[in-house]
């Protein structure tokens, strides 16, 4: 007997992408704006900033994204009270169902935010082109590159836009045990996260965060290295270099101060923490993020 195959339906292909973008602007960044023929989304991985969609302006709260549809002139800039950061990716999709995401802002689930760290860090892997350069105007692949890192990207777009449409259009659905337990976790790991963030001053010891949070250690780790890909202490020290990061791009603070701040016994130590974490001295840091401020107001 022969068999007839069938052909796929796909009513949001991503063939060609454009530029992944993660930028970490400092409180007076601002895009002078453009316009060109694919789409684009913005999406506020941190702080706030206010975009222009056409003839409005609205603000982009942590935790959403905005579409942007071809031709349609769009900028973004910092408020001015915060160091944002911030992840843009134009590509082309055509076809109906993207009338969905005309003028659309959306909030940003659990899964769509590990969907959108997959494809930057595939576009890491994938790309010699830096991803926090503004005046990127097209990709340039590493001969390095591990397989199947640029049909990942593409994949995880389609799938998030997938997502995003039938969330739209569908109303919630009873959860399975096993998605229960997957939610009983997150909370954890959102009230661990939630913990650390407000003792980012502190010297915390892993002892210190299970007895605070009543948890064991063992758990902690599990759920840790499963949904961060690392333990709960390695997690605390990036999310220190994040804060000194953003404190580097504010320049409220010098070096020696942020390091105090941060809880740090010295200045050397906090130095040879940040560029194992980020490749960079704070100095070298320093510098980059004027470099971007300069370029995103297109001068020399």
């Amino acid at each position: 007997m022969g068999y007839t195959p069938l052909e796929l339906e796909r009513p949001l292909a991503i063939d060609r992408i454009y530029s992944v973008h993660y930028f970490e602007y400092g409180p007076d960044y601002a895009f002078v704006g453009e316009s060109h023929d694919f789409w684009e989304l913005v999406y506020a991985d941190k702080g706030e900033v206010y975009v222009t969609a056409g003839d409005q302006e609205k603000l982009l709260k942590k935790g959403q994204m905005i579409f942007h549809e071809p031709g349609e002139f769009h900028n973004v800039r910092a408020t001015g009270t915060g160091a944002p950061n911030i992840v843009i990716i134009s590509f082309a999709c055509d076809g109906p169902a993207m009338d969905f995401f005309r003028h659309r802002v959306v909030n940003v689930s659990d899964n769509e935010r590990v969907l959108l760290a997959r494809i930057v860090e595939m576009a890491g892997a994938a790309f010699s082109t830096p991803l926090d350069d503004p005046l990127t105007s097209h990709l340039t692949r590493r001969e390095d590159a591990p397989f199947g890192c640029e049909q990942i990207i593409g994949v995880s777009l389609e799938y998030m836009l997938l997502g995003l449409v039938r969330r739209g259009d569908e109303n919630p659905v009873s959860r399975p045990t096993s998605l229960i337990r997957e939610r009983s976790q997150n909370e954890f790991l959102a009230r661990v996260q939630q913990y650390l963030e407000a003792n980012i001053q502190r010297r915390l010891t892993l002892s210190d965060i299970c007895r605070d949070n009543l948890v064991g250690r063992s758990y902690l780790q599990k759920v840790f290295r499963e949904k961060t890909g690392g333990g709960a202490m390695e997690y605390f020290g990036n999310l220190k270099i994040q804060k000194a990061k953003e404190m580097i791009r504010q320049g409220s603070h010098n070096f020696t101060e942020i390091a105090a701040l941060l809880g740090y016994n010295s200045i050397h130590y906090f130095s040879r923490h940040f560029k194992k974490v980020t490749g960079m001295t704070p100095s070298e840091y320093a510098s980059s993020v004027k470099v971007l401020a300069r370029r995103g107001r297109g001068e020399e």
